[in-house]
């Protein structure tokens, strides 16, 4: 999976899919791992997408009240 070509959305519910998993308890512990590995992926990739959408709307606040 390459999450830098993914949308918030579709990242966000990839990990949540992998945190369901997880708490089911049914996977096997090597799978855990991976799942684990995989949802900090997708949890990181989530948290910049949220910095640059914070940025932009920093960005258009300070470009309306200069004007």
């Amino acid at each position: 999976m390459d999450s830098n070509k993914l949308s918030f959305e579709e990242a966000y519910k990839q990990l949540t899919d992998i945190v369901q998993k997880m708490e089911s308890g049914e996977l096997p512990l090597a799978d855990s791992v991976a799942a684990y590995e995989q949802g900090i992926k997708l949890k990181a990739y989530c948290e910049q997408l949220l910095k640059e959408a914070e940025l932009k709307i920093e960005t258009l606040k300070v470009s309306n009240t200069g004007e």
